[in-house]
């Protein structure tokens, strides 16, 4: 989980995926299975996610830092509090909020709501967001207005990328929207 949220940056979750069948069939797919490697042994192992050398240097970093700070294993992370954690993980090189996020909610299991562009796109095509706001602001929006629950977060965010990849698309796809009729942009 860890590792994917740090490929996907500016990618295709595709291309992630490629990445990581090279490094599950170089039995590399672990905290242990990277440790020992250098950003510049990693690159070439995740090329095909785009900008291999920059996500290298981002996958050393976080393993660097999963080894100081939790003995190279995510379970430890679920301990920490979510707030801290987040702050611990938003200091590591190439890791923003959204990654930051990520990792506390899918791996650490820890209720952060995960802002993306598709929670942007859909909550400003319903007129809920103006688009100048925060990251930290659309997610305080999310946090205040739902239950504390991970699992919550975790279901409401995966349904968010449902309703973006099948019909709130760019080019949106009105028709087989099931918010049709209480978005603004309804028919657009």
């Amino acid at each position: 989980m860890c590792l994917g949220a740090i490929l996907t940056q500016n990618t295709a979750w595709t291309n992630v995926e490629k990445a990581l069948g090279v490094l599950r069939e170089r039995r590399r797919l672990s905290y242990r299975g990277l440790a020992g490697l250098t950003a510049r042994q990693i690159a070439p192992l995740v090329r095909s996610s785009g900008t291999h050398r920059v996500k290298a240097r981002r996958l050393r970093a976080f393993l660097d830092f999963l080894g100081r700070e939790y003995r190279g294993s995510v379970a430890r992370m679920r301990s920490e509090d979510r707030w801290a954690l987040r702050r611990k993980l938003l200091s590591v090189h190439g890791i923003g909020p959204e990654t930051a996020d990520v990792v506390a909610l899918y791996a650490a299991g820890k209720p952060l709501f995960v802002v993306d562009a598709y929670t942007r796109r859909i909550f400003h095509r319903l007129g809920l967001l103006h688009g100048r706001e925060t990251y930290d602001e659309v997610q305080r929006l999310f946090m205040e207005a739902l239950p504390e629950d991970a699992a919550l977060f975790n279901d409401y965010h995966a349904q968010i990328v449902r309703l973006a990849k099948e019909a709130c698309r760019t080019r949106p796809r009105c028709a087989v929207c099931p918010l049709a009729a209480r978005c603004p942009r309804e028919g657009c």
